[in-house]
This record gives structure tokens, sequence and C-alpha cells, in this order.
């Protein structure tokens, strides 16, 4: 039995060095870009809203892209913005996908929910430019968006929904109502009623729906909970889903097997599930 909610979501409390990770994502990030940049293949500040922090960056393969790659931060939804992931999107441009990275307003400059209308606003508007089918994939906080996208309930038009052909949720939070007894919600500021609407794991899945639930064998149990929780009740409701515990990775290493165009991660993300093979 939990008692220390707080404690249940402390990553970086069971992370060796995990000062360390938000200097080196930022630098192998930097690279990317500049990289991408020197090949004409990436535009960065891409305007989505009025607001400051609702911009994408978009990185192009050599060619035409195969679909859309959106991958959607994390950081409990109060901190980080798209500048730290950029290097994750390697994998699937090598592949010949376009990536899409977002930023979104933070709480407490905005609500749940309202973060939930920006990434669908995000997605649309890539996805008005890149044609085929659209991948979705999110990390912590940022699976819990993209989930979300795929719930019955998802912001996203009918005509975007009909073209996101897979999704991942890496880490994600997919019952909201546990953070309603930790110290975070003070910044949060959820309340009952938005904690229950905005969780997938208490809605349907918008089907036909693929989507892996991946999570590091090494992170918090309560990360592992969240991460079963959503592909064991989505099963049960027609969606096709898997549940993956990587070997040897804990919160802040999970992600970074989308930098490898070979890696499972990638793959996993680039190929929808096969009901056959579940």
């Amino acid at each position: 039995m939990i008692t220390d909610w707080d404690d249940a979501y402390a990553n970086g409390d069971y992370i060796t060095d995990a000062g360390s990770y938000p200097g080196m994502w930022a630098k192998q990030s930097g690279q990317f870009r500049e990289t991408l940049l020197t090949a004409n293949r990436a535009e960065l500040d891409i305007a989505y809203g009025n607001a400051a922090r609702e911009k994408y960056d978009l990185f192009l393969p050599d060619g035409t892209p195969k679909g859309l790659v959106v991958f959607v931060h994390g950081g409990y939804w109060k901190a980080f913005d798209k500048s730290s992931w950029s290097h994750l999107a390697h994998g699937a441009v090598a592949k010949k996908w376009a990536v899409c990275m977002p930023s979104y307003v933070l709480a407490p400059d905005a609500r749940l929910s309202q973060i939930t209308r920006q990434v669908a606003t995000a997605i649309t508007h890539a996805a008005k430019r890149i044609s085929g089918p659209v991948h979705l994939a999110g990390h912590s906080a940022g699976g819990h968006l993209v989930s979300r996208m795929v719930s019955e309930t998802s912001p996203l038009s009918p005509a975007i929904l009909a073209r996101v052909e897979n999704t991942v949720s890496i880490s994600g939070l997919h019952d909201l109502r546990p953070l309603l007894q930790t110290s975070m919600n003070d910044v949060l500021g959820l309340d009952d009623d938005e904690a229950v609407v905005e969780s997938a794991a208490l809605l349907r899945p918008a089907l036909p729906c693929s989507i892996t639930c991946w999570v590091g064998a090494d992170e918090r149990p309560e990360f592992v909970r969240q991460n079963d929780l959503l592909a064991n009740i989505w099963t049960g409701l027609g969606a096709s889903t898997r549940a993956v515990h990587a070997p040897d990775k804990h919160h802040f290493d999970v992600i970074a097997d989308l930098a490898d165009p070979d890696s499972d991660l990638t793959a996993c993300l680039l190929t929808p599930i096969n009901p056959e093979d579940i």
C-alpha cells in the first residue's frame, strides 16, 4: 500500500547522477538541430497558436516522408520544452519519417485539459503539412497526452484521428487521480472531475487503436503500474495493446533508444501492432 505519493512519483531520487541528464539532453539535442539545420531539414519554432510556448520543431528526412511522428515531452506538465528532446527524432528521421516536437504552455499557466487541447492543435497543424499516417509517442506526462489523443473523447478531429495509426506511451501516466495526493498538485491544480476526464485509463479507446505502453523495468513501481494499467484496460475495450518492460532502463534513459534507428523502441513506434501477433 502506498502511503507517500510524493515518493512514489519521485524519479530522480532513485536514479544515479539524475542531475546530469538535463544537460546531456540539451547538448545532444543542440547538436542534432545544428546537423539538420545545416542540411536544410529542420524548421524551428513553427507557431501553432498565439502563446509563446505554442510552437513546434519539425525535422525532415532525406526525401519524401513516409508519414509524421509526433513526440510529446514530459516533465509532469510543469517543466521542460521541445528543445531538450530534438535528438530523439533521429531514429524516426533516419527511417524516412518527419518528426514534430511541440512545446505547450506549462502548469500552472495552463490546466491539464488546456494542455491536452494544445497538443491536439499542434498535431493537427503538423499533420496538415505532412501527408500520410501519423504516429504518436510521448514520455511520462507526454505519455498521458498521446494516450488522450487516441481516447474516445480525443480533442483531435475525426479526420486527423483517422490518420493516427500507432501510439507509444512511454512511462505514461494514465490514471491521474493519485496525483491529487501529491505536493505537485499545488502547481497542477487538478480536481477530481478533471482528473477523471483527463485519465486515459478511465476512458474508452477511439477504435481502431494500436497502442504500446512501454516502461523501464527499473522504474518506480508506480510507473510500472500506471504503464500496465492502460494496456490491460484498453485490451478489454477493443484496442490492440501491449505492455513492454524494457530491461535495465529507468525513467530518464528509457527514451534514449528513440535516437537509434535500429532499436526495438523505434521499431515499435514505426510499426503498428498486428492483432494476430498479440
